[in-house]
């Protein structure tokens, strides 16, 4: 690959460096926390000097993906979920990738065709190409400006250091063998080297695999070629045939016809078979039903993306066929959803039965869009589907459900005197936050004073670097520090 280094890509290899440097101080020291928010501080800064002059494009989305990333690194530093703290460690550098290919990308490509996946692979093995590349223009640079006699006096050198050494290891086991004077000698060289530990070496191949992927990966995208990516238009598209389509959704609908009709007859109106109380039925058909849901909506989708509708017949037929699927999947919901909240009344509120109930509504918007484009055929699913489930995931990521759960935990104990002081106490510092409120209304609850005060001696204790700061945990260490509890 022929390339021409400028200052300027000198310059950008430096800051790369630097970016390293402190992704493996944000990354690979301890928890994460703050330092996320540091490093995409730093990332973008970075990468906003080196693309000062470019034009991007795809600006709008752009800018709604840009928003989310740093909404789900701050994350990292206004709460402490465990399932969002495990799944954004993939999800925002996963959404950084996508958006540097985005908005570096020609205006006309099509990023919500699946060649976009080809795409940012061959960007990936571009990056490689380029690092190689890089290399060997220094090592032919740093060649250049040595001598050849002494080069090659250097090289021998080297090779004969090679050489010597598993010879020497077999010879300085048998000297250690034989002189103890000499092993004690030879046993202390290891404290003339505590500079160079297997720690840091980990810690730099870290650094460099970080300078490596960040100045290629950038520098690849730096240039953008309006011959690399395929059109998607000339592809092929798979038919499904519509006299077919018809027939599996008519049966289909003829079976939820019949379960709509049954949910109206005792569910809705209130009323249950006499075998099973409210929390056993919501606990019988919940996750069931909420699969079926989804089934439905990948089944409206491949029919609307697959299936062949060139007659008019044929397409309001198929038209009239997805809206009623659609309505019996409503119907479904509606039941789940309450089904979960009568589970809730009974047991009581968590983390996960507040998620599923916040991706229910998430669904009505989905099915409501679904519903729609299915008489409005111009509309885009996947435009909406990505955007919708991209703003979704970063509000509930950052509106911290925990409060939720135990907002509602505290109301339910103010009309019902029910609490779990242990789920709340394994829930997160929002959890241990709620327990300390519930401590000053009441003393008397069991186990929670010896919950609190293992807490507080975890607060007095634990000392944490800049990188692991989090709001939440300092709020709940200063409450519990303040706490009059023996």
């Amino acid at each position: 690959m022929e390339m021409k280094i400028t200052k300027s890509d000198w310059i950008f290899l430096v800051l790369c460096l630097l970016l390293g440097i402190l992704g493996e101080e944000a990354f690979f020291r301890s928890e994460v926390g703050i330092s996320y928010f540091v490093f995409i501080s730093a990332f973008y800064s970075v990468f906003i000097w080196r693309y000062r002059r470019f034009q991007f494009s795809h600006q709008r989305l752009g800018y709604l993906i840009l928003c989310c990333i740093w909404l789900l690194s701050a994350s990292y530093f206004l709460n402490n979920n465990v399932l969002f703290y495990a799944l954004n460690i993939l999800m925002i550098p996963g959404l950084v990738i996508f958006h540097l290919v985005l908005i570096t990308s020609p205006n006309n490509f099509q990023w919500n065709k699946p060649a976009l996946v080809t795409f940012i692979i061959t960007k990936f093995i571009q990056a490689l190409k380029y690092n190689a590349s890089f290399a060997a223009l220094f090592g032919k640079g740093f060649k250049q400006g040595v001598n050849e006699d002494k080069f090659i006096v250097w090289k021998k050198i080297i090779l004969g250091i090679a050489i010597s050494l598993p010879i020497l290891f077999v010879v300085l086991n048998l000297l250690i063998s034989a002189d103890s004077q000499f092993e004690q000698l030879i046993g202390g060289i290891p404290q003339w080297f505590q500079v160079i530990t297997v720690e840091r070496v980990m810690r730099l191949i870290v650094m460099l695999i970080l300078t490596a992927a960040f100045f290629g990966f950038m520098q690849i995208l730096y240039n953008r070629h309006m011959n690399e990516i395929k059109q998607q238009s000339n592809e092929q598209r798979i038919q499904m045939d519509g006299i077919i389509a018809i027939t599996v959704l008519v049966i289909i609908n003829a079976v939820y016809l019949l379960f709509t009709v049954v949910q109206f007859r005792y569910f809705f109106s209130g009323t249950l078979q006499a075998d099973f109380t409210f929390a056993e039925y919501a606990r019988k058909g919940f996750f069931e039903l909420l699969f079926v849901t989804l089934i439905n909506l990948s089944i409206t989708v491949i029919v609307l993306t697959f299936v062949n509708r060139a007659t008019s017949f044929m397409r309001r037929a198929t038209q009239i066929m997805l809206t009623i699927l659609v309505l019996a999947s409503s119907v479904m919901l509606s039941s789940a959803f309450l089904r979960l909240s009568m589970y809730e009344e009974a047991y009581g509120f968590t983390f996960t039965r507040v998620l599923v109930h916040s991706f229910m509504i998430f669904l009505v918007v989905i099915f409501t869009y679904t519903l729609v484009k299915i008489w409005v055929e111009k509309l885009s699913l996947f435009h909406f589907y990505f955007i919708t489930s991209l703003i979704y995931y970063t509000a509930i990521t950052v509106i911290d459900l925990d409060k939720i759960v135990v907002k509602e935990n505290m109301n339910r104990y103010e009309t019902s005197g029910k609490i779990d002081v242990h789920y709340l106490n394994n829930l997160s510092y929002r959890g241990v936050l709620g327990l300390i409120n519930l401590y000053e209304k009441d003393k008397n609850i069991p186990e929670l004073k010896t919950i609190l005060q293992e807490r507080k001696k975890e607060a007095l204790a634990e000392s944490l670097p800049w990188q692991s700061y989090n709001l939440k945990r300092e709020q709940a260490f200063s409450e519990l520090k303040k706490l009059d509890i023996k």
